[in-house]
């Protein structure tokens, strides 16, 4: 009998078994779950499963709810072959259970995090409660613990700046695009690509309130926002503060020396918690990616000190969370000194450091492990939610043992991702050492892709993927805003002329051939395509025509804007965008109706597409190149719409500016100015959706091969 089997029954029983329904289905009937004690000594702090399966009934005995769901996602993955990712089917195809003998599990660290406030401007910002349900499942399976929830803080603002006594239609004004709210969060900006309408506050309290009802019902302990500084201009006005710049966006922040610091941190927690209680998790990042209003080396101290002052009058049992992002990002201000006099501000129980970019910036060893502060060690790759496929898999599994066997190991391991569903192999490897060490990459590879697939087409499957493996997820480029990611989504310019070669470290011949065992399985089994195949197509696919664009770029430049060369690049936009319009997740159209569906009215509605159009493309504001194509997307409706038009007007003038006409790199950029305006007002045009594994094909039978003689 398993430990606790028969026991009793826990309370995070019936949510673990509602999520069992929607991942099997009619099977989970034959599911059993128990409580259990932790062992003495368990690593992870007592986090434990154990599972054994015997004449079709699986039993499940664990320490809490995630730890439970944990242990039913091993099960499947090692005696079902099967796997729930982002994009897998449900309910499984899956009729009974095969034995098992009894397993043990035990967490190597205590939290799992998840989440960036980012992600919720570039992922989630329009998602109903069916998508959240399901990431919430896919969070406990994956032994998520901790994730920072943001939904719905707007209500709390509101609530907090009413008392205060701002009026609602300021308010709103101040909290800005529904799309945006995160960067408002943050205190990155305000009064910006709004109104806020009620009806989005009101149904966004709600879905908020359910979500944190379902994650603590798994036993996780959700992280909520609190105060940054941030205030509007009428309250600062009238206060010690001081003005702040974040990418032209002006805003303002309170000096901590004004009374009023502590009391609007105080407000805010107090809305927070009576709108949707509290597990003393906040999340404050005062600083984020702006300098502070006063460079007194002492300063920093004193806004952590307000901050947790703040924060500590609304929940005596307060624990601050922050992003040690500053840090790496403006490293020049951010002098050892300053972060330990920061750091030191805090006492050790009240904060908690997140080290963001652990994977290429790992500052827990330049700051010596936060100076004795808890921290967490979390992988981001991606900015903006770029759908690149890139990422360093080697390199992850010896960074995360290297941090564990330091003398201040963290505690816990998180997916800090500006946004997901992009490369899911890379955050399930990461994920995966939240409970088990991984001591070798080409096996764990080979289990990855047996169970993402429920077993099928695994010889062919599992080739393709050491091709990836050998290619787009060797080292390489940084899926980062400052690394050139090739000329698909890059704006158009005479004045810089990007290196394409930069981008190919690998054989293309390689990626071309594990691109062609994917097609294969997929003609072999269109079954396959609508799960993670059909997402790993696209991947792959876009991986290899974004090499092949930025070679057809190079063949325009030299041959000084050939109109039949130009035609063969901007055809390749055309192409890929047609292989793109076989899966909704990468349409742009997709992105705007899941937008638009929470309008309440036709302003609501105006706010919502633009909102939806803007994040993605200029970001800002048309005229202004500072965060322009940051959140760049290879989704249908773009690639084929907007990115080949900019691309269009740039072959117009290549001839000119080759030829030394200082006017023709203004008129570019006058006529991209225009088309990025013309945008924010249409849209993208409708796409056809098509066959995947055909667009697919045609794609490779007339790419592949292009890439050979430039890589010789």
């Amino acid at each position: 009998m398993l430990p606790g089997d028969g026991e009793h029954v826990p309370l995070w029983a019936d949510t673990v078994r509602g999520l069992a329904h929607r991942v099997l289905g009619p099977v989970a009937e034959s599911v059993r779950f128990a409580g259990s004690a932790a062992h003495d000594g368990a690593r992870g702090e007592g986090r434990e499963y154990a599972y054994e399966a015997r004449g079709g009934m699986l039993t499940v005995a664990a320490t809490d709810g995630v730890s439970a769901a944990v242990a039913l996602h091993h099960y499947l993955r090692e005696h079902c072959d099967m796997s729930v990712g982002w994009d897998t089917v449900l309910p499984l195809r899956l009729t009974s259970f095969p034995d098992a003998p009894l397993r043990r599990g035990s967490a190597r660290v205590r939290e799992g995090y998840y989440f960036n406030f980012c992600t919720f401007s570039y992922t989630m910002p329009y998602w109903d409660w069916a998508d959240w349900e399901r990431e919430i499942d896919w969070m406990a399976l994956h032994g998520i613990t901790m994730p920072l929830a943001v939904t719905g803080h707007e209500a709390a603002l509101h609530a907090a700046y009413s008392h205060l006594g701002l009026d609602d239609d300021r308010i709103r004004s101040f909290l800005g695009g529904p799309g945006y709210l995160p960067f408002q969060f943050m205190g990155c900006l305000d009064d910006f690509a709004g109104p806020l309408s009620s009806s989005w506050i009101e149904s966004h309290r709600e879905l908020g309130a359910r979500i944190l009802d379902r994650e603590r019902a798994f036993g996780m302990t959700p992280v909520l926002p609190a105060f940054t500084g941030h205030v509007p201009r009428e309250i600062a006005s009238t206060a010690r503060a001081g003005r702040r710049q974040w990418q032209g966006f002006e805003t303002w922040a309170l000096d901590p020396a004004d009374p009023l610091y502590e009391r609007i941190a105080a407000e805010i927690a107090q809305a927070q918690i009576k709108l949707f209680g509290t597990d003393h998790l906040y999340a404050a990042d005062p600083f984020i990616e702006m300098i502070p209003i006063d460079a007194d080396p002492a300063f920093p101290g004193a806004v952590a000190a307000a901050t947790l002052a703040g924060l500590r009058a609304a929940d005596p049992d307060a624990v601050w969370l922050m992003q040690a992002w500053p840090f790496s990002y403006q490293r020049d201000f951010w002098t050892e000194d300053r972060v330990t006099t920061f750091l030191d501000a805090i006492p050790h129980d009240r904060m908690l450091v997140a080290d963001l970019w652990a994977e290429h910036d790992p500052l827990w060893r330049t700051f010596e492990g936060f100076s004795g502060k808890p921290w967490l060690w979390c992988a981001l790759l991606n900015f903006g939610g770029r759908t690149d496929p890139a990422a360093d898999l080697r390199s992850v599994p010896a960074g995360i043992d290297a941090a564990l066997a330091s003398p201040s190991p963290p505690a816990g391991l998180g997916l800090s991702m500006e946004a997901t569903r992009n490369n899911p192999v890379f955050f399930e490897l990461v994920a995966d050492q939240i409970w088990n060490r991984v001591p070798d990459l080409d096996g764990w590879l080979d289990a990855f892709v047996t169970q993402r697939y429920g077993g099928q087409g695994t010889a062919e499957l599992r080739a393709a993927w050491h091709g990836l493996l050998g290619t787009v997820y060797a080292q390489g480029v940084r899926i980062t805003p400052d690394q050139f990611k090739g000329v698909l989504t890059a704006n158009p310019s005479y004045a810089l002329t990007p290196d394409v070669s930069r981008a190919l470290w690998y054989r293309p011949a390689v990626l071309a051939q594990a691109w062609e065992r994917m097609i294969e399985v997929a003609e072999q089994d269109p079954g396959l395509v609508a799960g993670p195949l059909g997402h790993d197509l696209v991947e792959t696919g876009i991986a290899y025509m974004a090499r092949v664009a930025d070679r057809l770029y190079f063949d325009v430049v030299e041959s000084a804007g050939d109109p039949r060369r130009a035609a063969r690049f901007l055809k390749v936009f055309e192409d890929l965008d047609r292989m793109l319009a076989c899966r909704p997740e990468y349409t742009f159209r997709h992105w705007e109706d899941k937008a638009v569906s929470w309008a309440a009215g036709p302003a609501d509605r105006e706010v919502l597409r633009d909102n939806a159009r803007r994040i993605i493309t200029v970001w800002g504001t048309a005229d202004s190149p500072l965060l322009d194509d940051y959140a760049g997307r290879h989704w249908a409706g773009l690639v084929g719409g907007y990115y080949r038009d900019r691309w269009e007007l740039w072959a117009r003038g290549l001839a000119r500016a080759l030829a030394g006409d200082p006017g023709a790199e203004t008129e570019l950029r006058e006529r991209l100015r225009e088309r990025a305006e013309t945008f924010l007002r249409d849209g993208a045009a409708p796409v056809r959706p098509g066959d995947l594994a055909t667009e697919s094909r045609h794609l490779h039978s007339t790419y592949a091969g292009t890439l050979d003689a430039a890589h010789e």
